[in-house]
């Protein structure tokens, strides 16, 4: 495993982080682990190295934030482990409050993912997503007061316009709050309309970047005509809600599948070595249901990509509509 100091943290994070959305309840998603096939993949992870952490919780309504808990304190590792999870979305629907980023909100929820992980303090809390609702100040405020008491160590921020996120730092700074350290955002291979202004800012401000859906829903994983015969392919039409089809993204997926037989690795690999090489990327946030899958990630970091691999990837790229903000 390799390792990279998280944004201005001073923490020391594995390059791949965990994401922690398939586990939980398949109630709340057809293809979401149970316990025991959940705790196989942590345990495993731990094994290869991996100390990141991702969860959420609306993840299963909680249920992940549990399971990564218990997980971390059956196997010891509560310690050494960095554990990041958000707030934004509704866990109540009889309850308005349970959701935005009110310092109500943030409160009752960060008192509530505290609990359910067995932690007195989180590593990372971010905010899921931008609420129009409340004003910057109040959620930073709120963060802050979250810091000062020992609840949680760093702030990070979801995706959102580069101008709201330039916004909440500059409210940090003008009232010497916390500001955001880390910015987890929508960035693969077939969507890189971060790379505008999102991207060039979190450099500037030497904000760690963490993509999410780095292998774009699966889209990255097999052959473009082969997506709908998996179980997430079909069960998920959110996928379709991304414009990955759209702006030559059945070209670069063709351009995977091509790299990936030369090289004698998968697609999924091959995307993941991509944001491997980019410089602004700390560590992409991977989920898996399976060890295999988990194993083969963790391969990646080996493979390497030449400068004329990178443009061939990239060159059938065309702007799409922005997506993930919501």
């Amino acid at each position: 495993m390799e390792y990279t100091t998280l944004g201005t943290t001073g923490m020391e994070v594995s390059r791949l982080c965990l994401g922690c959305m398939s586990f939980g309840s398949s109630d709340w998603r057809e293809w979401v682990l149970e316990d025991e096939e959940s705790k196989e993949i942590l345990e495993r992870a731990i094994d290869l190295g991996i100390n990141f952490f991702d969860t959420a919780n609306m993840y299963s309504r909680g249920e992940s934030e549990r399971i990564l808990g218990d997980a971390l304190a059956e196997f010891d590792y509560q310690q050494e482990a960095v554990v990041a999870t958000k707030v934004y979305h509704p866990m109540r629907d009889d309850d308005p409050n349970s959701g935005g980023l009110s310092r109500k909100t943030i409160e009752q929820e960060l008192a509530a993912s505290r609990e359910r992980l067995g932690v007195d303090t989180i590593d990372l809390y971010q905010i899921h997503r931008w609420d129009d609702e409340t004003p910057i100040e109040t959620t930073m405020r709120a963060l802050d007061d979250a810091v000062r008491r020992g609840h949680v160590r760093y702030v990070g921020a979801s995706s959102m316009w580069a101008h709201q996120f330039a916004e909440a730092l500059h409210t940090s700074d003008k009232l010497g709050l916390d500001r955001f350290v880390t910015m987890q955002n929508h960035y693969n291979l077939v969507y890189r309309e971060e790379e505008r202004e999102m991207l060039p800012l979190c450099e500037k401000e030497d904000i760690g970047v963490l993509p999410w859906s780095p292998l774009a829903r699966g889209y990255l994983t097999r052959p473009h005509e082969d997506i709908d015969a998996t179980t997430r392919g079909e069960a998920e039409e959110h996928m379709y809600n991304h414009p990955y089809r759209e702006g030559g993204g059945t070209e670069i997926n063709e351009r995977v599948a091509e790299l990936a037989a030369e090289k004698g690795v998968t697609m999924a690999q091959i995307a993941l070595a991509w944001l491997l090489h980019k410089e602004w990327v700390d560590a992409p946030i991977i989920g898996t249901t399976s060890v295999e899958h988990l194993e083969q990630a963790v391969e990646a970091l080996d493979i390497s990509l030449s400068a004329s691999d990178m443009a061939y990837l990239e060159e059938p790229y065309e702007p799409v509509p922005v997506s993930g903000h919501t």
